[in-house]
């Protein structure tokens, strides 16, 4: 049964038309003629007829015909539905349900800080701003929430813990760190093993005091040493999945906490021995010594410093055969894979690695440098002392300066190379593609500093201090929880399309007439492949409230 326009002379009629079969022919009967076109439009009976109609539907049809004053709501509901379905999965939510029991905290915890991660993910900024973004979002049991319980959620996860047992000498034992043990307990099976641990560090600078001990100056990686900083360490398994995130005061260097490190995610998660990758940054004197000795239960691969290593022009110039490495998902095809070949000098296992196109690439930039620099030399030497790019080719005497071939031909020794230093059993091979994988470390503190967004911090208390980054720690956890179910499925998207087009899915909540209707918008983009991947059953397109 269905509604049509029937033209007669110069007006056209609606009817009301059914179907039915004749000898094996669909032929059409008129039910009713309701009336004239336009005396109908004039009259606003069609719209009047429609609401009548609705009545005796499950599926109404919402006709909005300006007389009365419909109530409407629209929320975005595509970020709730795949992040809360991941941090229920992950376990997180079971973990901060169960730590704060015993506490009066008077309201949810767990969903204020819930609602804080989803912010670090979508929209970052101020967790002021969390407070009042968080109306344009559809997130179970968050509507009671107010600004002060953010507040107090983000202590929570900093508080130190009586227990100094496993704190290092840069940072106490808090509440997070049973956050973090917790959870690496419900995602481990029989199988799974701690034998491989990435590390690197980055600092992260405040807008305001930086707490009462935390925030202070020290090396600033991004530049700013005016303002107070910490050190913020994130250790990565095997599988690139984020095991904690450790805080120290922002002047503490890396050298000296590596070891601490180590030997806490020993004692924490229960390690028997395992293996460090760093970067070059991570090497001591005094670290090596303690790594190498007799019964360590810990390996490493470091990089090495090349320039300042002593044996480097021994280590690179002794001969041996380059094998040729191809990382899993690298083309056979390749015509210039990554080769390694290990160096044995006065006891120590080197893995030289060189990369043909990263040595092209060094020789080209090294050329324009030098192009530049002799342009520069007619104009005179005074303003080149300064420029790190030249001085490192300049032999500087008196009042003159010169290129010093000797110099350039030492650095093109380094062309595409880069020296590791190992003292497990693995293959060259093996060894040179476990420290590529640190590169993964790399990629999460930019995901942590850019897209995560951790500032600005503007907190005053070390406890809300160590909440704040904890919070995007966590929000990271989900973020590459997402990443491996979308790479499961053969998928792989660009961060800000995700967002987009999570975004763009919305509830609309209509009410009129004493009826609630819930309308779902349109999936977009990438949307409805990243509810297959997680696993969720997209909300009806209609459904009565």
């Amino acid at each position: 049964m269905f509604a049509r326009i029937k033209k007669s002379g110069k007006y056209q009629y609606l009817q009301i038309v059914t179907n039915h079969k004749e000898q094996g022919k669909v032929r059409q009967q008129v039910i009713a003629t309701i009336g004239r076109m336009d005396e109908l439009e004039a009259k606003g009976r069609i719209e009047t007829l429609i609401r009548s109609l609705s009545r005796f539907s499950e599926r109404a049809i919402l006709i909005l015909s300006g007389r009365g004053e419909p109530s409407l709501e629209a929320v975005r509901i595509g970020p709730a539905l795949i992040f809360e379905r991941l941090w229920q999965q992950a376990g997180i939510g079971e973990v901060l349900r169960k730590l704060p029991a015993g506490r009066r905290f008077e309201f949810d915890v767990e969903r204020a800080i819930f609602l804080t991660v989803l912010h670090r993910l979508m929209v970052c900024g101020s967790d002021r701003f969390c407070e009042r973004r968080h109306r344009d979002y559809h997130i179970e049991g968050v509507k009671e929430l107010e600004l002060h319980h953010l507040y107090r959620a983000m202590a929570f996860p900093g508080d130190e813990l009586a227990d100094r047992q496993d704190a290092t000498p840069f940072a106490p034992r808090c509440t997070k760190d049973l956050i973090e043990e917790a959870l690496f307990g419900y995602r481990r099976d029989l199988f799974s093993k701690l034998d491989l641990v990435f590390f690197d560090t980055t600092s992260i600078y405040f807008e305001g005091q930086g707490g009462q001990s935390i925030g202070q100056r020290g090396f600033n990686k991004d530049h700013r040493p005016d303002l107070k900083q910490m050190v913020l360490g994130v250790p990565i398994d095997g599988q690139g999945q984020p095991i904690c995130c450790e805080l120290w005061p922002g002047n503490t260097t890396d050298v000296k906490t590596l070891l601490p490190i180590v030997e806490r995610l020993r004692k924490r998660f229960h390690i028997g021995s395992c293996c460090i990758v760093a970067d070059r940054g991570m090497i001591g004197a005094e670290t090596l010594k303690t790594l190498e000795a007799p019964g360590s239960p810990v390996h490493y691969i470091l990089g090495v410093r090349m320039r300042k290593l002593k044996a480097a022009a021994e280590v690179l110039s002794r001969a041996g055969r380059y094998h040729e490495v191809r990382p899993e998902g690298v083309k056979l095809s390749d015509p210039e894979p990554l080769k390694v070949k290990e160096v044995l000098h006065e006891g120590v296992r080197y893995i030289v690695c060189a990369n043909p196109r990263q040595a092209r690439k060094d020789a080209h930039d090294r050329e324009a440098i030098l192009v530049s620099l002799r342009e520069q030399l007619k104009k005179g030497a005074k303003q080149l002392v300064g420029n790190k790019g030249y001085r490192r080719f300049l032999t500087v005497e008196k009042d003159s300066a010169r290129i010093d071939e000797e110099k350039i031909a030492s650095e093109a020794r380094y062309d595409g190379k880069w020296v590791l230093r190992t003292n497990t059993d693995l293959s060259a091979e093996e060894v040179a593609l476990k420290y590529k994988q640190l590169w993964l470390v790399e990629r999460i503190f930019r995901d942590t500093k850019t897209l995560l967004e951790t500032r600005p911090v503007f907190h005053r208390c070390d406890e809300s201090i160590r909440g704040h980054v904890f919070c995007s720690f966590l929000a990271l956890v989900l973020r590459k929880e997402l990443d491996r179910r979308l790479e499961a499925a053969g998928e792989c998207f660009e961060w800000a399309q995700i967002k987009q087009d999570l975004e763009a899915l919305q509830i609309v909540t209509i009410e009129e007439q004493g009826k609630r209707f819930a309308i779902r918008s349109q999936c977009q983009g990438v949307c409805g492949k990243l509810f297959k991947a997680v696993g969720i059953a997209l909300p009806p397109t209609i459904r009565e409230l």
